[in-house]
């Protein structure tokens, strides 16, 4: 019987200290989104609302950049995590199907925090640039994960090949078989697809948080239930039938 790995090291007490230290920073940072919004975010505002100097935060985020990213990397940690526990928690009800319930919780998490949702899909904070596959691309794949299964889950790969009504332009199929090459990847037919569902589900919810549709008041969560419904309808009768489920 192979001897048991060794336990790890214990974090010194100043890595313990590093560590309470960077979480009151990106709480601060985090509260002064929420007060000011995202475009004000300030790393001497952040410093000073915790009684820390500006070069004292320094030591912790080297820039700006570096606590933006971490800031987005936990915004979509925290919507994934919401979404995620909506989908856990829905009941095996075929009236509601889970990709809705999934869409719900979307929708709940981004009008109940307005400004980290804008953060993630408002205008861009000038001069930020996200490092490439980098903590935030891969919080987006790990959401974008939960709506593909909730979406196509029950259909055989031989099935989502098939999807259409509409042929997909040349360099459009070739631009997404390059991203197909992944096995777990989608056949580019279905890629088309969770991007234009996506497209539709994420503008609904930007319009309302952008207080777009503040026309329709306290039925705005009945319109997106119907649509979501409308969607997935839409979505499945674009998926040819066949034997090759699951």
């Amino acid at each position: 019987m192979p001897a048991a790995a060794p336990p790890p090291a214990p974090s010194s007490l100043r890595q313990r200290r590093r560590a309470v230290a960077t979480q009151e920073i990106v709480d601060a940072a985090e509260r002064h989104i929420d007060q000011e919004g995202a475009a004000a975010l300030s790393l001497r505002a952040v410093a000073r609302s915790i009684g820390m100097t500006a070069q004292a935060l320094y030591h912790y985020f080297p820039n700006r950049d570096a606590l933006v990213t971490v800031l987005l990397a936990k915004a979509y940690e925290d919507l994934t995590d919401a979404v995620r526990a909506g989908v856990d928690a829905a009941e095996d009800d075929p009236d509601v199907p889970r990709f809705v319930v999934a869409a719900e919780a979307y929708r709940r998490w981004a009008v109940t925090h307005p400004e980290r949702f804008q953060l993630l899909y408002g205008t861009p904070l000038r001069n930020y640039t996200a490092p490439v596959d980098g903590p935030t691309t891969r919080a987006v794949r790990q959401l974008s994960a939960i709506f593909q299964r909730e979406l196509f889950g029950e259909f055989s790969a031989e099935r989502l090949a098939a999807a259409g009504p509409v042929a997909l332009s040349p360099g459009l199929r070739a631009h997404l078989e390059q991203l197909s090459a992944d096995p777990d990847a989608l056949p580019p037919p279905a890629t088309a697809l969770l991007v234009s569902a996506w497209g539709h589900m994420h503008g609904l919810v930007v319009l309302e948080v952008f207080g777009h549709t503040s026309f329709i008041g306290e039925h705005q969560a009945d319109i997106f239930h119907m649509a979501m419904r409308n969607l997935l309808e839409d979505v499945h009768r674009r998926i040819p039938d066949g034997a090759g489920k699951g």
